[in-house]
Parts: structure tokens; C-alpha cells; sequence
């Protein structure tokens, strides 16, 4: 455990090397995706603030889709559209890093706090695009952080759009979510 709550810290603190070694690390996915798991949790109970139970809920599952989602368009984009000639990652490897990317999205359970929600989710969000650029960067072996800049954005606007389209498929957000407490 204490690895795991070690390698947390590091991911958070952008440490360049728990990133490359999160990557050769195949026994790391559990980590990595327990990663996820929490950060969304964080994510929906900073959302709870907003909507209550079901604040917990959608707030839940949207993070761990979008996760998803993005980490899938990232390795598209970033392996198959813009490598550079030395990018080689399977999908695991970038799964694992981006999984670590997660860590910085723990502060959002503080958005539960009144007041605080727009702020938290802001800094969570830049932090982990941040931490995302850097483990996409060791990933796929970029050069350029700019390119890495690139993909992790193309990837975000993509998954934004899919997300968009399917709770518009799905009748737009719920009634409860929108009363005022």
C-alpha cells in the first residue's frame, strides 16, 4: 500500500520518472486504474455539493468515461495520427501513465466544501492536464512536449464532444441535477 500512496504522491508532483516507470511497469495497471477509481470518486463527491446523491453518481461515471474515453483517443491520436519516428507504446503503457495522471484529481473531493467547487475543479483540472501531458510525453517517447500538448488537447476536445453527444442522446441532464437544494 505504501507504494501504491508513494507513487500517488509522485504522479502528483509531477515526477518525470514515476511516469517512465509506471510505463515498464506492467504490474502497475491495478495501481494505475485504482488510480482512476478514486479520483473519480473524488470527483463525484466534490459534485455532490451540486446535486446531491446524484451528483455522487454522475459525477462518478462521467469521470471514469471521460477518463476512459480520452486515454483511448489519446493512444489513437498519439500512436497511429502524431508519434514521432522513436514512438513505440502499446496500450497498456499509456494506459498506466494516464491512469498515475489521475492522482492530482483527488482534490475535488474538497469541492463538497461550499464555495470552493468551481476553484478545486479548476486547479484538479489544469493539474492533471499538466501530469496527462507528461505521461503522454514519457509514453510514447516524444521529443516535443508540444506535440504531447497537442495530443492530450485533441484528445480532450474529441472526448468532450462524444460526452456531450451521448448525454444529449440521452435527454440532456436529469430534472433532479438541475433543482436547487
Amino acid at each position: 500500500m505504501s507504494l501504491f500512496v508513494d507513487r500517488m504522491i509522485r504522479a502528483a508532483k509531477l515526477d518525470v520518472r514515476l511516469y517512465e516507470e509506471v510505463e515498464a511497469d506492467r504490474r502497475s495497471m491495478g495501481q494505475a486504474m485504482g488510480v482512476v477509481v478514486l479520483s473519480s470518486l473524488a470527483g463525484g463527491i466534490g459534485f455532490m455539493q451540486e446535486a446531491r446523491l446524484m451528483g455522487l453518481v454522475i459525477g462518478t461515471v462521467g469521470s471514469l468515461l471521460g477518463w476512459y474515453v480520452w486515454a483511448l483517443m489519446t493512444y489513437l491520436i498519439g500512436t497511429k495520427l502524431l508519434p514521432e519516428p522513436q514512438t513505440r507504446a502499446d496500450h497498456g503503457e499509456l494506459l498506466r501513465t494516464i491512469g498515475f495522471s489521475s492522482a492530482p484529481g483527488l482534490i475535488r473531493v474538497f469541492g463538497i466544501i461550499p464555495g470552493l467547487s468551481g476553484f478545486v475543479n479548476l486547479l484538479a483540472g489544469v493539474w492533471m492536464l499538466v501530469a496527462m501531458v507528461i505521461a503522454v510525453r514519457q509514453a510514447l517517447d516524444y521529443q516535443s512536449t508540444y506535440r504531447a500538448i497537442g495530443v492530450c488537447l485533441i484528445g480532450w476536445i474529441i472526448q468532450a464532444i462524444l460526452l456531450a453527444l451521448l448525454v444529449t442522446t440521452m435527454g440532456g441532464v436529469p430534472e433532479l441535477m438541475l433543482e436547487q437544494p
